[in-house]
């Protein structure tokens, strides 16, 4: 009896040594990195395609929120290089020559998931084996403020005249927040609620210019879905900095 006793709690201590085994497995592979996409370009500028390889770590099974995403870039003599990316969804890489030094640069974007519909973005060279990152532009100069008699007022530029809006129809939300009383009259000085550029996508300024970025910014009222319109910018970069080359307001529906 005894015996048969020791058997038995052998065999459960074999049964729980597997299923401990597998999911530390099962545990190990959910934290390792997977490939999300494999991309063959040029990107050194030396006439062969490097492989780099896009990976990431799900947040969880069931989950498509990628952590710990970085680009693994190998070159053909099996130099190997890193650039690590904050988490996002349906991360992806672009390669397109946007300092215009006749090499594909590696553009990565990828959507937050937060309410603003923000996107992460970064843009790096590799240029003669040398990684850099290039600063993203940034449209500094986007105001908004409340007027009286239910007007606001939007500044996309300081060569520009700024933009006067009506909104009464919004008036009731604006008396109801304590923003105006019921006859316009402006109660306290309040800002629109200007995002930062929440959206970049490649444009091509011309054949001989090539490509620049243009950017999309969304400006608020009260509250964030309280949208009041978009600046859309237009930038080329030249000699190590962006210019800007044209911004328009652009009124919600």
């Amino acid at each position: 009896m005894r015996n048969i006793v020791q058997v038995v709690l052998l065999i459960l201590l074999l049964i729980g040594s597997v299923n401990y085994s597998s999911n530390a497995e099962n545990n190990k592979k959910q934290y390792e990195h997977q490939i999300i996409k494999t991309y063959e370009e040029d990107v050194t500028g030396d006439g062969l395609k490097e492989i780099i390889e896009l990976k990431g770590v799900l947040f969880s099974p069931d989950s498509k929120y990628y952590r710990d995403i970085v680009a693994v870039i190998t070159s053909s003599e099996n130099h190997v290089w890193e650039i690590p990316y904050m988490g996002g969804y349906d991360p992806k890489l672009t390669f397109i020559d946007l300092n215009h030094d006749k090499v594909n640069d590696i553009f990565f974007q990828s959507p937050t998931g937060g309410s603003g519909g923000l996107y992460q973005y970064h843009l790096h060279t590799l240029v003669q084996n040398k990684l850099l990152e290039i600063p993203l532009p940034e449209q500094p100069f986007v105001k908004g403020k409340f007027l009286e008699n239910f007007k606001l007022e939007i500044t996309i530029s300081p060569n520009t005249e700024p933009t006067i809006i009506n909104i009464e129809k919004r008036a009731n939300e604006y008396i109801r927040l304590g923003i105006y009383n019921k006859e316009g009259k402006l109660l306290k000085e309040t800002s629109a609620m200007v995002d930062p550029v929440a959206f970049f996508e490649p444009k091509l300024i011309s054949k001989s210019k090539g490509y620049g970025l243009k950017s999309y910014q969304q400006v608020s009222g009260a509250y964030h879905a309280d949208q009041i319109g978009t600046v859309e910018s237009l930038w080329y970069f030249d000699r190590d900095k962006w210019i800007l080359l044209q911004t328009k307001w652009m009124p919600s529906n």
